[in-house]
């Protein structure tokens, strides 16, 4: 009985992507197509208020800042990881968010982000005051 039990809860953990540790996560390159920024339209389910705008910037190399904001700015690096063929975002709180694109529009912590020129300002300062790994020359 116990091991049907063990068996059970190791065939339902076999899906699930955990990180322990950040500095574990081996950073991985992402097609062009992936690259870029993407930001929130309108009302997301997954935000604080309908006036809350998330904004996802990802470099090629695979660096990502996960910025949102509403009465403040909230923004967190991260880096891609490949795993299974599936992209995630690795976030430095260990936040650990799949991606999926379909056309124009990325799937991202439950919200639909749409492909943009840039980030809205106040992510753009955040960047300029915090480069991405990437970004460091």
């Amino acid at each position: 009985m116990k091991k049907s039990i063990m068996v059970g809860a190791l065939l339902a953990l076999t899906g699930c992507v955990q990180v322990d540790n950040y500095q574990d996560v081996i950073k991985h390159p992402v097609p062009s197509n992936l690259a870029g920024y993407w930001q929130s339209k309108g009302p997301q389910s997954k935000m604080v208020s309908p006036e809350a705008i998330a904004t996802l910037v990802v470099t090629e190399e695979g660096d990502t800042l996960d910025c949102r904001q509403w009465q403040r700015v909230v923004a967190v690096p991260g880096k891609i990881m490949l795993r299974s063929d599936d992209f995630y975002n690795v976030t430095r709180k260990l936040d650990i968010y799949p991606l999926e694109r379909n056309g124009n529009t990325l799937e991202y912590d439950g919200m639909e982000l749409q492909r943009v020129d840039r980030p809205t300002v106040e992510c753009a300062d955040y960047l300029t005051k915090n480069p991405l790994e990437s970004q460091v020359k």
